[in-house]
């Protein structure tokens, strides 16, 4: 069987970064990275094989329906027209990120699930699109987009007409339900759409200093 190989990593975070509370946020060295392995017959497996190592990887939820890191990626793919992973889809997290410690670790994930969902679907969606997408998960866009377009950037959320608005509020709970113990592949299939432009975001430039 042949296989197609990919390596999503994703960097550690902090953010509010002096006056730039929930605006301000840095990329930094650690990182939460993936070896995406996708059958190309469409052979194997139904869900998603996952295995993790590093940091915490022992608190880590390994069903498909559980995970974050897949959770967001059917979010997207779900979003996009599709609604399962594509078969025989094999994923290894490896996690440098401490959990709890004000790096981004579930910025780093959510951003890691939004690229998944973008590499199983194929999409190629802009970063524009996968920020909104993001942003439907983790409302405060500070550390999700410095992990997703990394360096020092400041972030904030659009004034959005009143029908996009209520569209990117509705709960966390709607977005990524809790999956049940008996989940199949026809829960949950329709999520509410992510509007487009929910957040923007500027790069400042470093001091030489820095470097």
């Amino acid at each position: 069987m042949s296989v197609k190989q990919y390596k999503i990593t994703v960097p550690s975070t902090t953010a509010n970064v002096g006056p730039g509370f929930d605006v301000c946020g840095i990329a930094l060295s650690l990182s939460l990275a993936l070896d995406v392995s996708i059958p190309t017959d469409g052979q194997g497996d139904e869900l998603p094989v996952i295995t993790y190592s590093g940091l915490d990887s022992d608190n880590v939820p390994l069903s498909p329906y559980k995970n974050l890191l897949t959770r967001v990626a059917l979010y997207v793919l779900r979003s996009n027209g599709i609604d399962t992973f594509p078969r025989g889809v094999k994923i290894h997290a490896h996690n440098e990120i401490p959990f709890g410690r004000g790096l981004g670790s579930s910025g780093a994930a959510v951003i890691a699930g939004v690229l998944l969902g973008n590499l199983l679907g194929n999409l190629n969606l802009p970063t524009e699109r996968l920020l909104d997408f993001a942003l439907m998960v983790e409302r405060h866009p500070d550390n999700v987009t410095a992990a997703l377009v990394g360096g020092f950037v400041g972030s904030y959320l659009r004034e959005l007409p009143p029908a996009d608005l209520a569209a990117a509020s509705v709960p966390l709970a709607e977005v990524l339900p809790e999956y049940p113990a008996d989940a199949g592949p026809d829960w949950g299939k329709n999520p509410p759409q992510a509007p487009n432009g929910i957040g923007h975001y500027v790069r400042f430039g470093w001091a030489p200093e820095i470097n």
